[in-house]
């Protein structure tokens, strides 16, 4: 465990967290000192590995296995903080549902996959939360969003209307949640170096930093986000993408 303990006494809810980018935020504010709680609505093993490996190194956390998508799955997860861990100050929206096919060849049914755990669960979760972080008297709210939402990409019609949907939502709640001293935003990871259960091929010319983003890179504007030094930021889409956006 480092030094850095900013989020000491801080309890994080961090939604499709049992890998990926998901693990790796809820690992840096573990690290950084925030119980935390992993979800995943399946993968229960890796769920477990990753409250496993955070309690190895000296951290706290649980897993809770629940859809995102279903309401009363989301407020019994959240229960089940406030039981374990007494509050919560801080909710990552993360989990995706990805549907890669030509526009033509998109089912309703793939449609509403990618805008129920995208959209519909990030409206459950945070419904959900936000009456727990107002009881602590405030807190942050992270939206997990992609180069996609605001460039287009063959396959990703859904994709990129869920969202470009949530950098909406964002804006939203965090006009809304000000007066309870939320800050809520949007962080905007382009292809990052992470294990991909979709085919996926990318110019590496169109970055002009010339590489995929490191995991560690978009965890540290999460963890800046929801910290104190960044409690004056709402209300913003950022791009984390070595410039990607800017080439669009």
């Amino acid at each position: 465990m480092s030094n850095g303990r900013e989020f000491e006494g801080r309890v994080a809810l961090i939604t499709g967290s049992a890998r990926n980018l998901g693990r790796a935020i809820a690992a840096a504010l573990a690290q950084a000192g925030a119980a935390v709680v992993i979800n995943s609505r399946a993968s229960k093993q890796d769920m477990e590995a990753t409250v496993a490996a955070i309690s190895a190194a000296g951290g706290k956390a649980i897993a809770h296995l629940a859809d995102i998508t279903d309401a009363d799955a989301v407020n019994r997860m959240v229960q089940a903080t406030i039981d374990t861990f007494g509050k919560l100050d801080i909710l990552v929206n993360n989990a995706v549902s990805h549907s890669v096919k030509a526009f033509q060849e998109l089912s309703f049914e793939d449609w509403r996959r990618t805008m129920s755990v995208i959209l519909d669960g990030t409206f459950h979760c945070t419904q959900a939360c936000v009456p727990q972080i107002v009881r602590c008297g405030g807190g942050s709210i992270v939206n997990m969003g992609g180069a996609f939402g605001h460039m287009p990409y063959p396959g990703r019609a859904a994709t990129s209307a869920a969202k470009a949907g949530l950098a909406g939502l964002t804006r939203a709640l965090a006009l809304e949640l000000a007066a309870h001293n939320i800050n809520v935003n949007y962080v905007s990871p382009g292809p990052a170096n992470t294990v991909r259960e979709t085919p996926f091929q990318f110019d590496m010319k169109r970055i002009p930093l010339g590489r995929l983003a490191e995991p560690s890179e978009v965890v540290a504007m999460v963890k800046l986000l929801c910290s104190p030094n960044g409690r004056y930021i709402t209300g913003q889409t950022i791009h984390v993408n070595g410039g990607l956006y800017m080439n669009s």
